[in-house]
């Protein structure tokens, strides 16, 4: 920057890749190179020296925190003269199709679960919420799947409300990626957690207006902390096609997938049919709902053209 100019001012700390490793050199890694493939997902090509670079620091950061936000705990009880158990500390994850949101989930609740601190991590995608598809079909939306208005919004609210009230057991709907559909009858049941975990395309969403002009509840009032997933659209663009193009040999040759048919498909077929579903569902869903919500969040990953996080933005307190 030359001299004499001011630097813009942002609510954010931006660290290179570098910077942020060293933020946790004397922090043990507990993960092995097996932990890191079996967590890994389809396309997302994260290794142990990514989680050791990138992971393992945040991993450190948030144990900070938990423990701070009992230090809070313990001084609000003392105030009200009270002893209530400590409810879950939430954490919200949240980017694009592709973009290797679940893969951070799933790392990060390993990592924090090897923290004496938090032995009890879970994890919950909101794919469970999102209406079974008779119900999307109905609405017109299956074309939408995955927009704000494809979820049931209120239950997700009522989940965490229950979360965060302290509920001994939570019941959440199961999701099939195979199936591509709510499977009915089944729950996950979540009981009182140290530290959950909540990934999901839209979990940074505003509140929005009711019908009489007033403000709602939002999904991120319930998280104590949050992760944006980011990239340039162009590179995630290709990886959604690249996962394509492998879920072919994997979950689409099942003969109960819902995308059975895209199995035979020949490469440039299935480009073509991949490049299709992310032109019109995909991008707008990022580009409208998406995207706009990563300066919600606690802590943004930017991620370069081969996966690996090339930035690190946490917000200043």
């Amino acid at each position: 920057m030359p001299a004499g100019e001011i630097t813009p001012a942002t609510p954010y700390v931006d660290l290179g890749r570098d910077a942020w490793s060293r933020l946790s050199a004397s922090t043990p890694l507990p993960l092995t190179d097996a932990d890191v493939a079996h967590l890994r997902g389809l396309g997302d090509p994260i290794d142990l020296a990514e989680v050791d670079a990138v992971y393992r620091p945040i991993s450190r950061l948030l144990t900070l925190y938990v423990n701070a936000t009992g230090g809070l705990h313990s001084a609000t009880s003392t105030f009200l003269q009270e002893g209530a158990a400590r409810t879950p500390y939430v954490i919200g994850v949240a980017g694009s199709v592709a973009v290797g949101k679940s893969t951070t989930a799933r790392i990060l609740r390993e990592l924090l679960a090897r923290w004496p601190e938090t032995p009890r991590v879970e994890l919950i995608t909101t794919d469970g919420f999102l209406y079974p598809n008779a119900e999307l079909e109905r609405r017109g939306l299956m074309e939408r799947k995955g927009f704000p208005e494809s979820y049931d919004r209120r239950a997700l609210l009522r989940f965490l409300s229950s979360i965060k009230a302290g509920r001994p057991e939570v019941r959440a709907p199961v999701y099939s990626h195979l199936s591509y559909d709510i499977v009915p009858g089944e729950h996950v049941v979540v009981r009182r957690p140290d530290v959950l975990v909540v990934e999901g395309l839209n979990v940074l969403q505003p509140a929005r207006a009711t019908a009489v002009g007033q403000s709602s509840l939002a999904v991120s009032d319930f998280f104590d902390f949050s992760i944006y997933v980011d990239a340039r659209t162009s590179d995630v663009r290709q990886w959604y096609v690249d996962r394509f193009l492998s879920l072919r040999q994997t979950a689409f040759a099942q003969p109960r997938s819902f995308f059975h048919r895209f199995a035979s498909l020949s490469d440039d077929e299935a480009i073509d049919r991949a490049e299709q579903i992310w032109d019109t569902i995909n991008a707008p869903n990022l580009e409208r709902n998406i995207l706009p919500t990563r300066g919600r969040a606690t802590l943004v990953l930017r991620k370069g053209p081969d996966h690996s996080v090339e930035r690190v933005r946490l917000r200043k307190l």
